[in-house]
């Protein structure tokens, strides 16, 4: 195989749906050898923040000398940044490698029961257990993907558990309410295993902490930690930009002092779970490495900023949902402030649910809208984002593609002298404009992603 037909046939196993559920996932880890069983993780659920929550806390223990495993999904722009040993993301030829040695895993399970064929998700959680077992990880930090309860990265029984957010979000999936969502997020909570809780709903809050007690599992949580009282002044500085971020860096730290790396110059690089309830002091040089790591974190597609020709500026965010559209609003009201006119906003969204609150937020700033489809079969029709935009936006609606607003790498046609862009709707969308700003221009693998539990996927094209 070369890695065009890795790909390829790894895009042809959403044609077979998704089965939800872990019992499929564990019998494909078994056949493996349980290669999850082999270094110590951290699971990191939640509606919005779990990708940058995953990221800082990464760089913390990256900064302490370990060697970390880094477990994300969606991808932005290729399929590697999803499987990282020390940032670095899985190169094209180990994907390939890993299709042909877990292929033939998959079909001999498949020979016994047609129905427990790996999906495409549970083939790349398989490849980051085996990549950070043979890399001899020191910690992976392993984000969860839908749910939780049955998302198939819950097969580890994790050092630790953090839940970062709680909205309404997939709810045909996940339950309708904010309790039913949060039982399901709340599925990684181990017996015995410590869980760290981010700024939650009080409701979704409740039911945590209800199946943490069932299951003898220690909270703590971020409020308490740093006396949260609706601003986040107390909150520790982080490099991304937005008050959420600092929400998530909070966070970050508290379970880097629950699950404490060792002290610099220890002569173990074993990790220390803390057993008070609330959690002994830590050592002021770790905290200043910690300190450090969340000012210097990356994480790309998080209000990320790109200079244009002519003073302009283009910005790619990630925010894709109500909450994130709550969590970029003041970005937006301050951007505004700063350069005393409103941005130029390109948008694609996934879905009415998200595309209405979405949508009527970037109106409040937006000075035009550029209408694009992201790659993918859940995307808003045209028609569809229009009727989400206010009757009385007083600015352009110019329905387009991405082609035709960025037409070379790293070029971006929009806007004259001065004026911002702002990318938003979609962490689809932020991915194939951010491979056009990459060194080169690196064509976006946006397709390979994951289909909805029983959704087939249907290539597709604008």
């Amino acid at each position: 195989m070369n890695y065009q037909e890795a790909t390829r046939w790894l895009y042809s196993l959403k044609n077979r749906g998704t089965k939800f559920g872990i019992d499929r996932m564990a019998l494909f880890a078994e056949a493996l050898g349980l290669p999850g069983h082999a270094f110590p993780s951290i699971l990191v659920a939640g509606s919005n923040g779990k990708g940058s929550t995953s990221a800082m806390l990464e760089a913390i223990y990256r900064a302490h000398g370990l060697r970390t495993g880094l477990y994300t999904s969606p991808h932005l722009v290729r399929l590697g940044e999803r499987v990282q040993v020390d940032r670095v993301p899985l190169a094209n030829a180990d994907i390939v490698a890993y299709v042909e040695e877990l292929r033939p895993v998959a079909e001999r399970i498949a020979l016994e029961a047609p129905d427990d064929y790996p999906s495409f998700f549970e083939f790349m959680t398989a490849m980051a257990f085996l990549e950070f077992q043979r890399r001899a990880v020191d910690i992976a930090i392993i984000e969860v993907g839908l749910g939780g309860r049955l998302d198939a990265t819950n097969i580890l029984t994790p050092r630790l558990s953090v839940i970062t957010s709680i909205s309404l979000e997939h709810t045909a999936i996940l339950g309708d309410t904010l309790q039913k969502i949060a039982a399901e997020k709340g599925g990684i909570i181990n017996p015995g295993v410590p869980v760290a809780l981010g700024l939650l709903p009080a409701e979704a809050n409740d039911t945590l902490h209800e199946i943490a007690r069932e299951r003898g599992a220690q909270v703590y949580e971020v409020k308490d930690r740093f006396a949260f009282t609706g601003d986040y002044a107390s909150f520790p500085d982080t490099k991304l930009a937005g008050p959420h971020q600092r929400a998530n860096a909070g966070l970050a730290l508290l379970a880097s002092e629950i699950l404490r790396p060792p002290c610099p110059g220890a002569p173990s690089r074993a990790l220390l779970t803390a057993t008070a309830a609330n959690i002994p002091s830590v050592h002021p040089e770790s905290r200043n490495i910690a300190l450090a790591a969340l000012n210097n974190v990356d994480w790309a597609a998080r209000w990320q900023s790109f200079p244009l020709p002519s003073g302009r500026r283009l910005i790619i965010d990630a925010a894709h949902n109500a909450e994130c559209a709550a969590a970029i609003d003041p970005l937006l009201a301050q951007l505004v402030r700063d350069t005393g006119r409103a941005p130029l906003v390109i948008t694609g969204v996934l879905g009415m649910e998200r595309a209405r609150p979405l949508l009527a937020m970037l109106a409040k700033h937006a000075a035009a809208f550029w209408l694009v489809r992201p790659e993918q079969d859940r995307a808003c029709d045209f028609e569809e984002m229009e009727s989400c935009i206010p009757e009385n936006f007083t600015g352009s609606i110019t329905r387009t593609t991405l082609d035709a607003l960025f037409p070379a790498p790293g070029e971006c046609a929009p806007g004259g002298d001065g004026d911002t862009i702002v990318v938003a709707g979609s962490v689809y969308l932020a991915g194939e404009v951010l491979g056009r700003f990459l060194p080169g221009g690196v064509p976006s693998e946006s397709y390979l992603q994951d289909s909805l539990p029983g959704k087939a996927a249907s290539p597709r094209t604008n």
